[in-house]
């Protein structure tokens, strides 16, 4: 096939779904390459009212390199008068002399069609179509199996499709969104038998996350007044029901994620949902809306401010009944803001869409070098495909919980939480997550199978270091110490600790009974800096503060073969104040031992030392300074000199650049145990859950 630049997405209905597979694909083909563009030719409204939330969250999510003004030609409104004039062939040369504009610019660019809403929708299925043909793009088609039997499914994709061939354009994919799961087998069955053979199918169920709108969207929706819980917002609205009843009725109905809709007059079932909300025998509720312009009395204003509540609580002038009118009619849209809700699409995408096959379809190029996207996509690919199993001792904590949640239903690594049975299970429920006994194991290290045998290992391995049994009995109670006990015995292959830990509370067990690799003899830690174009090793930046020329080589040595092993070809520079033999001093004088050390040892690892670190990364200065250097100014493996360096540049390059920073990875241990930092965020444990599992994996 001629390489193919471009894909069209393509529906015949409003609310179809499509923002999934738009942000599938861009995730998709972020793996492959570094530019890719959106391109949507008609937008519903004028910029300055109101931005397409679709294009808002890909481009912000995304980073796209592509301003919202080049990812669009026409509003509906300029494309329906210049229809009505009879002026179609303008609209279409637009759309390509636009759309060709950008194509120069990107590696591949994802062409959404338009969304059926309002008049001009005869016009604007035929327009996509015409756009389609003339871009040469081939198509993927979504359709909504949402209140259709099968027979309606089939035939409104069938006579979709045929709208395409007819006019020579090809389909590559048909996505079915929404459709009841009882029908999944049937329609897929259904839609096998008409389809072309080489046309990819996939069908996606309900998924409630996606569906479900948020607080916020209720908001804007019914331009309601916050009184409480302005940060809140996000809460997700499964179901909503009606306070109008007698508590003890109302209680009965209380659902996860229920948003209530009382009139403001209602204390009592005002005060019986905050409490319900935190009683561990009722579901997480997801808000409150008062209805019909009530003055909220002084008191209960009082009690709910002293009630420590986490409830979004919302105010309107209208009555109840208007109110659940509009609140039914919310088509939930994905915001920039809402990661939760973007990578519930992306993952759902992966799981329901064969990717290999699509990614042959459509992806024929190859990228230079590897970028931040493509390295985090790629991790993700290698942790799949040897599943690990990755203990998480702090199991209580919301962030450790969420990217648990994250990683199971990503089937990324299997996980065990450690910590009160209870407590975590109440979290679980109260956060609304999928986490459960059967899918992820939690356990309460005293009240374990293992805890006595655990506490003998311990005994019989510190034994020549005089610990008492009592001790053993003690620590073994320490989810640090019993999480640890697990790698050391393989119950499990890894583990993740220091969102409330400190570090030495992490790494003490590891470095007391899982120790060093054979022929290594320090841990150090390294980072993964992802910097807008291209991903580079940072070591050490965690562990040793100021290490002897022998530590030194040593931490290049194990973050060259760390690099190898994750896909970058290590070159590395021994950084310190100087360059090359100008510099004097006990500190270069370190740096140039160790870079002789590295030399003598390992003469398979391309090195550099003493360098600077503009000589390192800059190619320019790095001519300059070093012309005969295979590393300087191209190096991947940057080694500082000690841990305030390290750090400080770190963190510096981290903030300056906005550079994500995975990590640290600590490396020389037998089994991986890794530290997170106290201020990390969802992303980070599960970046570092991810990493420890490629780590396992040797």
């Amino acid at each position: 096939m001629g390489t193919n630049k471009s894909i069209f997405i393509a529906t015949a209905e409003p609310f179809s779904g499509k923002s999934i597979v738009a942000m599938g694909m861009v995730d998709m083909l972020l793996a492959k390459g570094q530019k890719i563009g959106y391109f949507k030719p008609i937008i519903n409204h004028k910029p300055e009212e109101k931005t397409d939330p679709h294009i808002d969250t890909l481009i912000k999510h995304f980073r796209l390199p592509i301003t919202y003004e080049k990812s669009f030609a026409y509003t509906r409104e300029q494309a329906n008068v210049l229809a009505e004039s009879g002026l179609q062939g303008e609209i279409i040369d637009t759309i390509i002399s636009k759309y060709k504009s950008l194509e120069q610019e990107f590696d591949f660019t994802i062409i959404e069609g338009s969304d059926f809403l309002g008049e001009g929708t005869a016009f604007e299925f035929d327009a996509n179509v015409t756009v389609a043909k003339n871009l040469g793009t081939p198509v993927v088609i979504v359709l909504s199996g949402d209140g259709k039997t099968v027979a309606q499914i089939t035939n409104a994709a069938v006579v979709t499709i045929n709208n395409f061939l007819n006019r020579k354009v090809k389909v590559i994919a048909v996505v079915v969104n929404k459709v009841e799961e009882s029908q999944a087998v049937e329609i897929k069955k259904a839609l096998k038998q008409h389809l072309k053979k080489d046309i990819i199918l996939a069908v996606i169920p309900k998924i409630t996350e996606l569906k479900s709108p948020s607080m916020k969207e209720v908001r804007e929706l019914l331009n309601a007044e916050v009184m409480f819980g302005e940060n809140q917002l996000a809460n997700r609205v499964d179901h909503f029901i009606f306070g109008a009843m007698q508590i003890s009725n109302f209680l009965n109905h209380i659902k996860q994620n229920v948003l209530i809709l009382t009139p403001g007059d209602r204390a009592d079932i005002v005060m019986a949902s905050l409490q319900a909300n935190i009683s561990k025998n009722f579901p997480k509720i997801a808000g409150i809306v008062l209805t019909g312009g009530f003055e909220i009395a002084e008191s209960v204003v009082k009690l709910i401010e002293g009630s420590n509540t986490l409830v979004p609580i919302l105010r309107v002038n209208d009555p109840s009944f208007y109110v659940a009118t509009k609140v039914a009619t919310i088509h939930s849209k994905i915001t920039p803001d809402n990661t939760e809700k973007i990578h519930s699409a992306i993952s759902t995408f992966r799981k329901f869409i064969d990717v290999a096959a699509l990614e042959e379809k459509i992806a024929s190029f190859t990228s230079v070098g590897i970028t931040p996207r493509m390295f985090q996509y790629q991790l993700v690919s290698w942790a799949k495909k040897k599943k690990k199993h990755i203990v998480l001792p702090e199991g209580k904590d919301e962030r450790i919980l969420k990217a648990a949640d994250r990683l199971v239903r990503q089937g990324v690594v299997n996980i065990t939480l450690l910590g009160d049975v209870n407590e975590i299970s109440t979290n679980i429920s109260r956060m609304g997550l999928c986490l459960n006994q059967e899918n992820c194991q939690i356990i309460n290290p005293q009240d374990s199978f293992f805890y006595e045998e655990y506490v003998n290992t311990l005994f019989e391995l510190r034994k020549g270091k005089n610990m008492p049994l009592e001790v053993a009995k003690d620590l073994m109670t320490d989810v640090a110490y019993y999480g640890t006990m697990m790698v050391f015995k393989g119950h499990a292959d890894g583990m993740v600790s220091g969102a409330i830990h400190t570090t030495a509370h992490t790494i003490r067990p590891a470095l007391q009974f899982i120790k060093t690799k054979p022929g290594i003899s320090l841990v150090s830690s390294i980072f993964f800096m992802c910097l807008p174009d291209r991903v580079t090793i940072f070591g050490d930046c965690a562990i040793n503060i100021n290490p002897t020329a022998e530590e030194l080589s040593e931490i290049a040595i194990s973050s060259a073969d760390t690099s190898t092993r994750f896909g970058i070809e290590p070159r590395v520079a021994m950084l310190s104040y100087s360059s090359g033999e100008s510099g004097t001093g006990e500190d270069v004088e370190k740096v140039r031992k160790a870079t002789e050390i590295v030399k003598e040892k390992r003469p398979d690892i391309k090195v550099e030392g003493p360098i600077q670190y503009d000589a390192a990364v800059d190619p320019v200065t790095g001519k300059q300074k070093m012309p005969n250097s295979e590393v300087a100014g191209n190096a991947s493996v940057l080694v500082f000199p000690d841990l305030n360096t390290g750090n400080n540049t770190y963190k510096a390059v981290q903030r300056e650049t906005g550079a994500v920073a995975i990590g640290p990875m600590l490396q020389g241990l037998n089994k991986p145990v890794n530290d997170l930092s106290r201020g990390c965020t969802v992303d980070d444990i599960f970046n570092t859950v991810v990493i420890t599992a490629i780590q396992a994996q040797e």
